[in-house]
């Protein structure tokens, strides 16, 4: 089932949530929104569900527009934070809720809705326990039950709201693995609103990153990370640090001390410069490098972090370096960058 988002716009009380929204998400699609809270993000996902409605632009399913339909209607499946499921109810029963709450006409029999159940409880490899209640079940076996109840509707979409964010992060690893599995076997067009990069970018096929309301940049995790769009999409995806500099005809000085970057485009004035910390390299000079003094050094993981002040303002620059590093850096590091952005201070300011 595709899905064309065209110039949605939601207000609250007058309050703009979304801004003129458009997005087309391919059949079978696996697709993150992503971004901090407040971007509009969850708003978008429940816009796509019917449990809101636009102010303006249309959603369509398919060539059907179903702006105005209901949940029911649009036939949606939708996966909660925090489960949803019916305590009194067996884990089976919770499954097969969904149908047998159908018309009379369209309910299937009680022996087709327990085998619909089993089925759905091997698929998400929960076999044998129908019969249990949710209290008896970890956090990540109720959000398996809660997706399986969402699938036993066989929706044409399946919605996703944080669905493991109230789980610790080795389950959350576990069941982002086993989602991935689940959706190359159903196949369903799928939307999931997430916070966590990690998530997004090892999930979905493409990542909507979103900030106040409007879409920055839609894209494959690789083109996401290694192309951002904005300045916003830069700092937010990943490790990142931003110097402020100057660009005077096509070159780039950082308090009067030229870099070797290639000439620029951008006019004259203030700009910054964004780098990744593993984008760094030490340099044994100064001349055309960015020079500091080292703050701190730390360990993390298989790398070893440096900061460094540089600057009349006593900016901080993070470098990613191999643990072999030596441990006992200080003093003063000159370091060139591999990868950068540069871009016109005034729109690292429309950014945020």
């Amino acid at each position: 089932m595709d899905i064309r988002i065209e110039n949605i716009r939601k207000e609250f009380e007058r309050f703009p949530a979304l801004h003129d929204v458009s997005l087309d998400i391919r059949s079978g699609e696996l697709i993150a929104l992503l971004g901090p809270s407040g971007s509009g993000k969850t708003t978008l996902l429940r816009l796509i569900a019917g449990l809101e409605f636009p102010t303006s632009g249309r959603i369509l399913f398919g060539d059907e527009d179903a702006s105005a339909k209901s949940v029911q209607e649009r036939h949606v499946g939708f996966v909660f934070q925090h489960y949803a499921l019916f305590k009194h109810m067996t884990v089976a029963d919770n499954i097969g809720f969904g149908l047998r709450v159908r018309p009379r006409s369209q309910r299937p029999s009680k022996a087709e809705i327990r085998r619909r159940a089993d089925e759905l409880l091997e698929l998400v490899q929960l076999p044998g326990l129908g019969d249990r209640f949710p209290a008896q079940l970890s956090g990540g076996q109720r959000q398996r039950v809660a997706l399986a109840r969402a699938l036993a509707i066989e929706p044409r979409v399946l919605l996703l709201d944080e669905p493991f964010g109230a789980l610790d992060a080795k389950v959350r690893r576990e069941l982002r693995r086993w989602l991935r599995e689940l959706h190359a076997k159903t196949g369903h067009t799928t939307v999931f609103v997430t916070h966590d990069q990690e998530e997004a970018m090892e999930l979905a096929d493409r990542v909507v990153v979103m900030s106040n309301g409007r879409i920055e940049q839609v894209g494959t995790a690789d083109e996401i990370y290694d192309s951002p769009a904005s300045p916003f999409v830069f700092a937010f995806i990943g490790a990142s640090n931003s110097v402020q500099v100057q660009v005077k005809a096509g070159r780039v000085y950082l308090d009067n001390h030229p870099l070797e970057l290639p000439r620029t485009n951008l006019p004259d004035g203030a700009a910054r410069l964004y780098l990744r910390p593993h984008d760094l390299e030490l340099s044994d000079r100064e001349a055309g490098a960015i020079p500091g003094t080292v703050a701190a050094v730390r360990r993390n993981s298989g790398s070893r972090v440096v900061e460094l002040e540089i600057g009349g303002r006593r900016d901080r620059l993070e470098i990613e370096l191999p643990a072999e590093t030596g441990r006992h850096l200080d003093g003063r590091l000159s370091v060139r960058p591999r990868k950068w952005q540069l871009y016109r201070d005034e729109d690292c300011r429309l950014a945020g």
